[in-house]
């Protein structure tokens, strides 16, 4: 499966896309609704198959919600089920039941089978009218399903899930494993020695980010001014957005170009951003491993995550000496064991590349060997 992601033109009929997205909206809050009523009542939640008949009913007596394509009202009834069933099965672990939303809020609604047509060159028909998008690439292979979002400035993108089949998939074999340690001060430092600094975008736009933010809370509330305020204020978090994921997925085509196994410690990212909040949101981690993840299993290599309660940092990748507690604010220390002197983060680099050498079955390595035995 792959995803991609259009932009479509800036149109006057673009207001029909906006009304769907704003009645499923509608749609979506009536079930809430239904399921805490039913629930009350009953002591369960209310079955799919049930709500999506009620809802078909309702849609006869009301033309609002029947610019909405019965595809989508199939798939806002079968998001809520599942998000239900997610509520009932971990609530112990803190997973709370799907809320209503504000219906400006609502961000989209997704068409499976039916309810749009590819018209050729950069034209799609959706319901009765025909729109417009930037073809940035070609769609290969079978279209699964097409969702329409809205952005918080308003903007609409049409979303398109492909599946490629068996598609032959690019395959480079370098014959080298590193380890790679997150970290606060240097992002990535690799076993190899090499450190990867982060440009901190959100920090580098902070100041700009304050003096948006305070003329848009000057703005009288319901005035056009405040609307253009907030527009404002979108789009710088927007262009920090852009400019880290690009960053992002220039530096995991160039990690899994050079390595062909690349092994990471396991993060408590909740852990870590009560500790130390925007900083952790700025680096943004899980967001970089979602998407060196996906860029592995294009390139057909592997990447291998170790236990997170692992000792990496206070082990000694010389001997193997394991210290009994080590502060955060020690940068560099001395092994009791061999007297070697091990910088935190790359000596926590090493460890976990030799951990995840023998996780993946390439056995014990050295400090020293990066490259994987043939």
């Amino acid at each position: 499966m792959k995803t991609l992601k259009f932009k479509l033109y800036q149109h006057k009929r673009n207001r029909y896309l906006k009304r769907m997205i704003n009645a499923a909206g509608f749609i979506y809050n009536h079930c809430i609704a239904l399921h805490k009523r039913y629930y009350r009542r009953w002591g369960k939640y209310l079955s799919c198959a049930k709500l999506q008949s009620h809802i078909a009913k309702l849609r006869k007596r009301n033309p609002f919600w029947q610019s909405v394509g019965s595809q989508a009202v199939q798939d806002i009834c079968q998001r809520i089920e599942k998000a239900y069933q997610l509520f009932f099965k971990h609530n112990k672990k803190g997973v709370r039941p799907p809320g209503f939303k504000k219906v400006k809020k609502y961000k989209s609604f997704t068409l499976k089978q039916a309810g749009y047509k590819f018209l050729g060159s950069n034209r799609v028909k959706i319901g009765q009218r025909v729109y417009q998008f930037w073809k940035s690439r070609q769609i290969e292979g079978t279209v699964k399903t097409l969702t329409i979002k809205r952005t918080p400035l308003g903007e609409l993108f049409m979303v398109v899930v492909v599946d490629e089949g068996n598609k032959p998939e690019i395959e480079v074999k370098t014959g080298k494993i590193a380890g790679f340690d997150f970290g606060l001060r240097t992002f990535l430092t690799c076993s190899d020695g090499t450190k990867i600094e982060s440009p901190q975008f959100f920090k580098q736009s902070l100041n700009a980010i304050k003096i948006a933010s305070r003329q848009h809370s000057k703005k009288l509330k319901g005035s056009s001014n405040r609307e253009r305020a907030r527009k404002n204020l979108v789009r710088k978090h927007e262009d920090i957005s852009h400019r880290r994921r690009d960053w992002f997925w220039k530096l995991a085509h160039e990690l899994t170009d050079k390595f062909d196994i690349l092994c990471f410690e396991t993060l408590n990212l909740k852990g870590m951003q009560r500790l130390w909040g925007r900083k952790i949101s700025d680096l943004a981690f899980g967001e970089f491993i979602q998407i060196l993840d996906w860029v592995a299993k294009k390139k057909k290599k592997r990447v291998v995550f170790i236990d997170q309660w692992y000792p990496t940092t206070k082990t000694c990748s010389c001997c193997g000496y394991v210290l009994e507690s080590l502060e955060l604010s020690v940068r560099e220390w001395r092994c009791s064991g061999c007297q070697s002197i091990n910088g935190r983060d790359e000596n926590a680099a090493v460890n976990i590349q030799m951990v995840g050498a023998s996780t993946s079955g390439l056995g014990d390595i050295s400090r020293f060997e990066t490259a994987i035995a043939v």
